[in-house]
């Protein structure tokens, strides 16, 4: 029967597995020399293999040499996107195709896609960083894993795949797509853990729930979650609804997939860092200068195993804050907050800085509103106008007029109070935005010119 983890203060988390106690619970000097050992070699490999990086560093008069030290790494020149989009598809890579046993690339919607290729060390570091997360959450060898993501070319759910594996779990392939059968495949299955992105989990929980289902009663236990971010509200949406436990994890194509870092049962807004194959800095987004331990900065990472093909301070434009305190749950390695928002993801509405993140945490704290929504942008009056439509939740909804005008008042008077400018509030019934199978698309910026 599907049963939700106990709050932190009732979990005695000696009991609970941790998959590489050696590295996870190390001190944070073992930890740092792990890292360095690792960038200095990590370095000398990008620069003899890849003349991208070659010359960049040529160009800072760097070289290999210089790394003595983890805060040596801001010598070496930044990374994105437009890199991997230059070299397409091949001119990153630090080995010869014969070495690749796997190739996974971003959909390319935007422009030419980013190709990551695979050695067989990448993926066994794949492998163990997800089964690390996956343990974190409280998955064991005898659990039964039902995927819900796409097994295309994009790497999540390979990558989860391996890593389940890699634990002793039965991985159930369902793949994405037909929501009634993935219902009842758990009844059929006794599955234990479901993955999928938080949005389709909120869409199979619905579906289920119109078919007569008993989440209640269900084998289900877990979700691990990705492919986009979970607002807070959501997941506790769907805890209460599923009466499962959610965890998150985080990873980007660029530096490997699912399992840069991953939630643990103690701290829910947090997650550990791979730190032993990651090196993360956090900086300014506008000068690219690190803050203090504990601000909010962009995520800068800096895989240190990958072969295949290698990546030096990887700009994620994630927002996020790291702390180094050692975790109730016994793992020494740093957290992170989880990214709610980016720094390219900043919408500026009649010269407002505006996150859908706030907008977030508005309908989170009112009991009346599910966490579906949608912000439409457009100027069609000459000035931008903000218009936010959200659902009500299932057990809130009224048909009366006066009660929701008065509501949608209330929610306007909220919003406005926190945006800083007054949007426009549409009161949705129940199951009225359009669900999906990937991630949800919360923004529509219609703008012209």
């Amino acid at each position: 029967m599907g049963t939700p983890m106990p709050s932190p203060d009732k979990i005695d988390f000696s009991t609970l597995p941790i998959y590489k106690p050696d590295v996870e619970c190390t001190s944070r000097e073992r930890i740092r020399a792990i890292q360095l050992a690792k960038l200095i070699d990590q370095v000398n490999y990008t620069y003899d293999r890849v003349s991208w990086y070659r010359d960049r560093m040529d160009e800072l008069h760097v070289r290999p040499s210089d790394i003595k030290t983890l805060d040596d790494v801001r010598k070496l020149p930044f990374t994105d996107k437009s890199a991997l989009r230059e070299t397409f598809p091949f001119g990153l890579f630090a080995t010869s195709l014969d070495e690749i046993v796997e190739m996974h690339a971003s959909s390319g919607t935007t422009g030419k896609p980013i190709v990551v290729g695979y050695t067989k060390e990448d993926m066994d570091v794949w492998s163990e960083c997800i089964a690390r997360l996956a343990q974190m959450a409280g998955v064991t060898a005898g659990d039964r894993v039902q995927m819900a993501f796409g097994y295309g070319m994009f790497t999540g759910g390979f990558g989860l795949h391996y890593g389940i594996l890699r634990i002793g779990g039965m991985m159930i392939p369902a793949g994405a797509g037909n929501t009634e059968r993935h219902i009842q495949m758990i009844n059929d299955y006794g599955t234990t853990v479901l993955i999928a992105t938080p949005s389709y989990a909120m869409h199979i929980c619905e579906v289920g729930e119109k078919l007569g289902f008993d989440w209640a009663a269900s084998s289900l236990q877990i979700g691990l979650f990705g492919g986009e971010p979970c607002p807070p509200g959501l997941k506790a949406e769907i805890e209460a609804r599923m009466h499962i436990t959610c965890t998150d994890n985080y990873g980007l194509t660029e530096v490997m997939g699912p399992g840069v870092s991953g939630e643990c049962l103690a701290h829910r807004d947090q997650q550990h860092i791979a730190e032993d194959h990651f090196l993360w800095e956090v900086v300014d987004p506008d000068t690219g200068e690190p803050v203090p331990e504990g601000e909010m900065g962009e995520l800068v990472l800096t895989p240190l195993d990958k072969r295949g093909i290698p990546v030096l301070r990887y700009r994620t434009h994630d927002l996020t804050r790291v702390t180094t305190e050692p975790c109730e749950c016994g793992r020494t390695l740093a957290r992170m907050d989880k990214v709610r928002s980016r720094s390219d993801d900043m919408l500026i509405i009649r010269g407002t800085n505006v996150f859908p993140s706030q907008v977030e945490d508005v309908i989170a704290s009112i009991p009346r509103l599910a966490p579906q929504y949608r912000m439409i942008i457009d100027n069609e009056s000459g000035l931008d106008r903000l218009t936010i439509e959200v659902e009500i939740h299932p057990d809130a909804f009224s048909d009366s007029f006066e009660d929701m005008n008065q509501f949608t008042q209330e929610v306007t008077a909220k919003l406005q109070s926190v945006l800083l400018l007054r949007p426009v509030v549409r009161l949705l019934e129940p199951n009225s935005l359009e669900r999906t199978l990937g991630k949800a698309k919360h923004v529509d910026d219609r703008r012209r010119g």
